[in-house]
C-alpha cells in the first residue's frame, strides 16, 4: 500500500533534486531480495531520497518492482518513470533535505 503525504510542491521539489542523483539501488533478475531490500534502507537513511532503476532482466514489471520496495522499505514514492523510481524518507535523526511547505 503506498502511502501519499507528500504535497505536489514537495514532489515538485523533490522530482528536481533527483534529476542531479545517481542510480544508487538496482532491480535486476531476482527481483526485490532482502539484500535489495536491506541496501535500499540504509541508502535511503543516509540520503533521504534515491533514485531506483529496475535492469531489463528483472521478473518483475518495473512499477510493480518499484512500488514494492518503496513498501519495504516504508518510503514514499515520488517519481515512476519508465524503469526508475524516486524514493524518498525523511530521516528523524538528522534530516539533510528541507521540504517546502
Amino acid at each position: 500500500m503506498i502511502k501519499n503525504n507528500l504535497t505536489g510542491k514537495q514532489k515538485s521539489f523533490l522530482r528536481s533534486m533527483g534529476m542531479t542523483e545517481e542510480v544508487v539501488v538496482q532491480i535486476g533478475k531476482e527481483g526485490v531480495t532482502p539484500t535489495v531490500v536491506t541496501s535500499a534502507r540504509e541508502a535511503i537513511k543516509k540520503r533521504e531520497l534515491i533514485k531506483v532503476k529496475v535492469l531489463q532482466n528483472s521478473p518483475e514489471e518495473p512499477k510493480d518492482a518499484i512500488e514494492t520496495l518503496a513498501d519495504r522499505t516504508d518510503a514514499e514514492l515520488v517519481q515512476l518513470i519508465g524503469r526508475c523510481g524516486l524514493l524518498y524518507k525523511k530521516n528523524q535523526e538528522k534530516p539533510k533535505i528541507e521540504l517546502p511547505k
